[in-house]
């Protein structure tokens, strides 16, 4: 019987952390990114998540694959996202705007959909984890796009806890607030015109004053989490109130 965890952008980040993480405790891991990392211990498969069609047609054909051997647990964390350009909203271009969404939230919210739907008939532990953010609760001037798909897929989280909560063979649905993490999305966040981010100040403090989080250390919490059962169905908790 195989446990097998499904991330997508497990090749960088907190993604690379999950993977290597899970698949150094036993797991069978498929990572969905648009590049790849120098693990050989993580089934890697290349797919732009930005481009819906091709990712879903890849990540469908991967769900059938596992449904054909014994399944002990299976889950999928929803990891890939983009920050996208950091301004007022008017000053965002649309095709911007729109491949944040696509990668933030109609992926999530698609690729779940399937997961649930074409599992539904097994017997086994099915979980969908989907990374969200602070900035789905807290507004930032500059990150109207990204505040807002991650205040989304929060509620779809909710959500799949509501609609599994009586069916047979239930998917379990929670969501992580990570805090802030020393990943190339801080970097770009670093790096932008205070014009365009008036705090940006808060993170660069954060990184010289060494408080941010290393991939590892969030990947560790969120598999000790997973594992231990301590997560609450259709909640999203923040890593930093634990």
């Amino acid at each position: 019987m195989s446990k097998i965890l499904i991330i997508t952008g497990g090749s960088k980040g907190i993604g690379k952390a999950l993977a290597n993480y899970y698949s150094n405790n036993g797991y069978e891991v498929y990572s969905l990114s648009r590049t790849t990392s120098d693990s050989e211990i993580i089934n890697q498969i290349t797919v732009d998540l930005s481009n819906l069609n091709d990712s879903v047609v890849i990540f469908e054909k991967l769900i059938q694959k596992l449904k054909s051997i014994p399944i002990e647990s299976i889950t999928l964390i929803n990891n890939a996202g983009r920050l996208g350009q950091i301004a007022n909203l008017e000053h965002i271009s649309p095709e911007d705007i729109h491949k944040s969404i696509v990668l933030n939230t109609t992926i999530p919210l698609s690729f779940s959909g399937i997961f649930i739907k074409e599992l539904s008939s097994i017997n086994c532990l099915k979980q969908i984890i989907t990374i969200s953010s602070g900035a789905a609760k807290k507004a930032y001037p500059g990150w109207s796009v990204y505040c807002s798909s991650k205040a989304a897929i929060d509620m779809m989280t909710a959500t799949i806890a509501q609609e599994q909560e009586y069916v047979d063979n239930p998917t379990k649905a929670f969501g992580i607030r990570p805090g802030v993490v020393d990943t190339n999305m801080q970097s770009q966040i670093r790096t932008t015109n205070s014009s365009d981010f008036r705090n940006v100040q808060r993170f660069i403090d954060l990184k010289e004053n060494k408080e941010l989080y290393t991939p590892e250390y969030v990947a560790s919490k969120i598999f000790e989490l997973d594992t231990k059962g301590s997560l609450k169905n259709g909640l999203t908790v923040d890593l930093r109130d634990l």
